[in-house]
This record gives structure tokens, sequence and C-alpha cells, in this order.
């Protein structure tokens, strides 16, 4: 029997890395465990929607929140206003944008090797923020990083959180697998989702592989007691599957 590589990763997301993983050979089974669901629009989302073109900067965490953004850029601008500096943290994210707005997106630098917030916070267009409005679209809750480090780069920050992620225990069959540590490998890209899913990890299950996308999860994950930790290049469905290939032989 083959053992299949765990992922997490919700919605179209996820289905995105499936597919890449199976090209690969590698039998995946999906956890289950969180969904992504956006906010109902209220009277301060609606009014920053509506100011939009006031902002010289906004910057985007994650594909969905871009996806997020997009819908309400539709909904308010049929034409979008000039003169706004797009950023993402990662890949994924600025394709997101770059498909539904058409906008050109600042991501990491590629010297950093991976993207994340520390990565983008390294652009030299982020260094002096003087008296700019910046606009950082993401989930609820999260690091404040960003926003912290923009806000002591001179900006005026509003964080608007436009999703939610909703957790629910894996099924008792993905339990079983995580106590058992009865799978190939685990890919987990977010820090708030491996906390949550350490908890169903056994010996056995912290002895298998983990894929993360960044330093900073490997850290969190070493500190979680996980052993055999192998860092991909990014989030995208290519780094990870790059990084599994090299951790293990399918």
């Amino acid at each position: 029997m083959t053992l299949p590589v765990l992922i997490c990763r919700p919605g179209e997301r996820g289905d995105a890395l499936t597919y890449a993983l199976g090209k690969q050979g590698w039998e995946v089974a999906p956890l289950d465990v969180m969904r992504l669901e956006a906010l109902a629009e209220d009277a301060t989302q609606r009014q920053i929607w509506l100011d939009i073109d006031q902002y010289h900067k906004i910057v985007v965490v994650s594909p969905f929140a871009a996806y997020c953004l997009s819908e309400a850029l539709d909904r308010y601008w049929p034409q979008l206003p000039i003169g706004i500096d797009y950023y993402s943290v990662g890949r994924s994210t600025a394709s997101a944008l770059h498909d539904q707005l058409g906008v050109r997106v600042r991501v990491p630098p590629p010297q950093w090797g991976e993207d994340t917030s520390e990565a983008l916070l390294s652009l030299a267009s982020l260094a002096r923020l003087d008296h700019q409005r910046v606009l950082l679209v993401a989930g609820e809750g999260g690091r404040t990083l960003l926003a912290d480090t923009l806000t002591e780069r001179g900006a005026c920050v509003t964080r608007l959180a436009v999703y939610r992620r909703v957790y629910q225990p894996p099924s008792a069959a993905m339990q079983q697998c995580l106590a058992n540590g009865h799978y190939r490998a685990l890919i987990v890209t977010s820090g708030e989702l491996l906390e949550y899913l350490a908890k169903w990890c056994g010996p056995a299950a912290l002895n298998q592989p983990l894929i993360v996308s960044s330093r900073r999860l490997a850290t969190l994950a070493g500190r979680l007691g996980f052993c055999d930790l192998k860092v991909a290049s990014g989030a995208t469905p290519a780094a990870l599957v790059a990084a599994l290939d090299r951790s293990c032989n399918p």
C-alpha cells in the first residue's frame, strides 16, 4: 500500500497542490481541517473600498485575500484607480492579483530564497514610507509583523480583515494517520495551521518528513517537536513539490 502525502491547503489552492503532486506520482490525502470564509461586508469595509484611491500602496497577504480584494474592486471600481503600488507576500498571491486585476505586483526579492513577510519588507520601496497610506488586506488574526514594521517606517497603515479561517478536527481516519505517522510526508504552509495539527501528531508523526514554506515555519515546527524538516523556497505548488522530491522518493 502506498502511503499518502498529507496536505491541509483548502479550496482551489488545495486542488492545485493535489494536481501538482499527482503529476509527480505522489498519492495525496487532504486533511480537510480548515476552510476560508469571506467576511460579510460592513460599513467600515465598504468605506475603505470607496476610498481605495486614497491609498499609496496595497499589500495583500494571501491568494484568498487577493480574491476578496478583486471582488470588491470589481463592484466599486469598474476602472481601477491609477497610482497605487501593489505588493504581495508570495508569488501565488501576485499571480492571483495579476490574473484578476491585471496589475503589476511587487514580490519578495529572489535572493531571499523564500516568500515571507520579512523578505517583502526588505524591498527598497518599503524602506521609507513617511506620510504614505498603506492598506494591508489579510484574514482575521495572523502575524502583526507587516503592519507593525510599516507603521514604524512612517506609514499610516489600515489593516483590513476580509476573511476568516474556520477549523474543524480531522476525520477519525486522518486522526489515526497523524497519531501513528502512517503517511509519507506532511505539507504545511501556515504556522497557525501547524500548531492546530500538532495536537494530533504522535511521536511517529513527529519523525515523519514535514515540508514547510519558510525558515520561520521550520523554527516553529522544531519547537513543536517535529524532527525531519524540509524548507521549500515558497508556498507555490512547484516549490512544495520540489522540496518533497528532495526529501523523499515517490
